[in-house]
């Protein structure tokens, strides 16, 4: 006697909810696993400086070098843009000198790392996700290992480490340029003098606000490059499967970056 077979919809319907639920849950479950023994490996890469000390020389430049101007573009159209909008806003309301610390404290501790942090998870996160979901798909990888070469440290550290390193710098190059431009454009649109911009900057300025902000952009340069090396990485199924890594890398590092903005607002300010 043939054993009856029980198609999904036949299921109860608590069992297909369960399903619904179950499947995404433990497929989050595998990525995190994934994920933290990959983490394993980029440290267990670390003694192999001669591999990757090069490479990640490399990265630096093209991560730093290759990031500087459209970050300092953006960051001079976001100084601009709050310095339009404070004076627009508070104009006739507070004291002059009151805009300066607006522009100032709303460039180092906001616009000036999460700008730049999703800027770089555009230009950085896909490029990292597509170079290597294309090495994955065409089996380079797979010739890397079985040549005896480790991929955590020719490929994923130097990556990892390059944005660790030059997206502090990139925030720092922000945050100046967003206040200059802020400056800028007070003074011709508000007219705010240069004493009463410098007294409300200085007057509400705090040295952990720097902190903060190099602290936040540390955090994104881990997330940009991280991410994506592991999304591409993980690729499979061809160009179609590269594309649709690509973007998942631009969308999770930009999410996950958002994520972080609020969670360390929360536990440092």
């Amino acid at each position: 006697m043939e054993t009856p077979v029980t198609t999904t919809a036949e299921l109860p319907i608590a069992v297909n909810a369960a399903r619904l639920v179950a499947r995404p849950l433990l497929a989050a479950l595998g990525h995190v696993g994934r994920l933290g023994m990959m983490v394993l490996e980029l440290f267990r890469a670390l003694p192999e400086w001669r591999a990757w000390l090069p490479r990640a020389v490399e990265q630096c430049q093209q991560v730093g070098y290759g990031s500087l101007f459209i970050v300092v573009l953006t960051a001079a159209f976001s100084g601009a843009v709050a310095s339009l909008q404070a004076g627009y806003q508070f104009t006739g309301s507070i004291p002059l000198y009151l805009l300066g610390a607006v522009i100032a404290e709303s460039i180092i501790l906001e616009l000036g790392p999460v700008m730049t942090g999703l800027l770089l998870a555009g230009r950085i996160g896909a490029r990292y996700a597509a170079e290597l979901g294309t090495m994955r798909v065409t089996e380079q990888v797979d010739a890397l290992e079985a040549l005896g070469r480790n991929p955590a440290s020719h490929l994923l550290l130097p990556r990892v480490l390059a944005g660790m390193v030059m997206v502090p710098a990139l925030v720092v190059a922000a945050d100046a340029t967003g206040i200059f431009a802020g400056w800028l454009v007070a003074r011709s649109s508000i007219h705010i003098t240069n004493a009463d911009f410098v007294y409300g900057t200085q007057h509400f300025f705090r040295s952990f606000d720097l902190w903060y902000s190099v602290i936040k952009a540390e955090a994104f340069g881990i997330v940009v490059t991280l991410i994506p090396c592991y999304v591409g990485f993980e690729a499979k199924e061809g160009a179609e499967g590269v594309g649709r890594a690509t973007t998942a890398a631009v969308v999770s590092s930009c999410v996950l970056i958002l994520l972080l903005d609020m969670l360390l607002a929360k536990l440092l300010l």
